[in-house]
């Protein structure tokens, strides 16, 4: 009689599904305590600190232009040249300048001459008033006389209108003479005893000679201040009119960043708050500086055609408002900074800050 077997004890063993590994119980709980801890660490340096990557370095930007106008004859700087306060940057010709200073200067020297001249004339005129004061009183006597001896017949009805004829001459000299006198006097301020450089006219004259100085002074254009000379394409030869554009100069200081800050960062945000920049130009370097004022608008609203929230389809926007932060004192091995670097900005906002410069928020009435 055969043994019966049976075929699973004579297969070879079957393969066992793997174990499944089961997760640490540790592992969940501190998974969440991570997350939560990292995103309560970022909820917290917020609170300390506000950063953004809208900033960048400002300057004063001087756009150069003659005070007068005229042909160019010299350009002394080129493009992105380093200049002085004072150092020649481009000469406009003077020549047509110089000659209206001398005609000026003539003008001037003609009114001087026309002072002296009035006072002379009213000199003269003292005696032309005295000679004819004479003349009128024996005119008079002299027909006061001819008007006895024609009562007495001794005299033609002639001479009698002789004399009263002579009368009225004398009488009109005299008011000549005086008019004269009268008008070389108003020429004098109505005064013969005024300085000639207190005459109206004199004043007029010698404004006219020193705006002709100033005009010719103003034919060398120089740099008003420190800085660096920008992108220009001025020639020689090329005419400028007054006020026209000619090149535009970079301050070199002062230098400050403008950083665009979201509105919902500004509320702990206080003048005079320290500050840290990083600029993009130079990894690792930092510069010191502090919050020197808030914008008193958005950047919108100094916009030429800024936005009219006041329509059918709107979005509520986010919007920043310009902060200006001063650097403090750099060291002389630090890099220099131009205008328009971008910049990273983080504000400390656990500092106090210029509280007298803060603008105290409104209070929630009571209800």
């Amino acid at each position: 009689m055969s043994e019966h077997t049976d075929p699973a004890e004579a297969s070879p063993a079957a393969p066992q599904a793997p174990k499944r590994r089961r997760v640490p119980r540790w592992l969940w709980i501190a998974g969440p305590l991570l997350v939560a801890g990292f995103f309560g660490w970022q909820w917290w340096q917020s609170s300390r600190e506000a950063d953004t990557d809208n900033a960048y370095v400002k300057a004063e930007r001087i756009l150069v232009a003659p005070q007068v106008g005229g042909r160019v004859v010299e350009v002394a700087v080129q493009q992105n040249q380093p200049v002085k306060r004072g150092d020649l940057l481009f000469r406009i010709d003077s020549d047509p300048l110089k000659i209206a200073l001398a005609q000026n200067e003539a003008l001037l020297a003609r009114m001087a001459n026309s002072a002296s001249a009035s006072r002379a004339k009213v000199e003269g005129t003292h005696t032309s008033i005295q000679a004819a004061r004479e003349t009128l009183s024996w005119a008079q006597r002299d027909l006061q006389r001819m008007t006895d001896l024609s009562r007495q017949q001794l005299v033609s009805r002639k001479m009698v209108d002789d004399a009263r004829h002579a009368v009225a001459e004398a009488r009109t000299d005299l008011a000549d003479a005086l008019a004269t006198e009268n008008e070389a006097t108003a020429a004098l301020s109505g005064s013969v005893g005024t300085p000639t450089t207190d005459l109206p006219e004199y004043r007029a004259a010698l404004a006219l000679v020193e705006k002709a100085r100033l005009d010719l002074a103003h034919a060398e254009v120089r740099a008003p201040v420190d800085g660096i000379v920008g992108l220009h394409d001025l020639q020689v030869g090329e005419y400028l009119n007054v006020g026209q554009t000619a090149m535009p100069l970079v301050a070199s200081d002062p230098v400050w960043v403008e950083a665009n800050f979201k509105e919902t960062q500004l509320a702990k945000m206080r003048v005079g708050q320290p500050a840290t920049i990083e600029v993009d130009s130079y990894p690792g370097v930092k510069w010191k500086a502090h919050l020197a004022s808030i914008a008193p608008a958005s950047g919108a609203e100094f916009s030429v055609l800024p936005p009219q929230n006041a329509t059918g389809n709107w979005v509520k926007i986010v919007q920043r408002i310009p902060v200006r932060l001063e650097l403090d004192a750099r060291p002389a091995d630090a890099p220099p900074l131009r205008a328009g670097m971008s910049a990273r900005v983080t504000i400390d906002l656990d500092a106090v800050g210029d509280q007298a410069a803060t603008a105290t928020a409104p209070t929630a009435a009571a209800h």
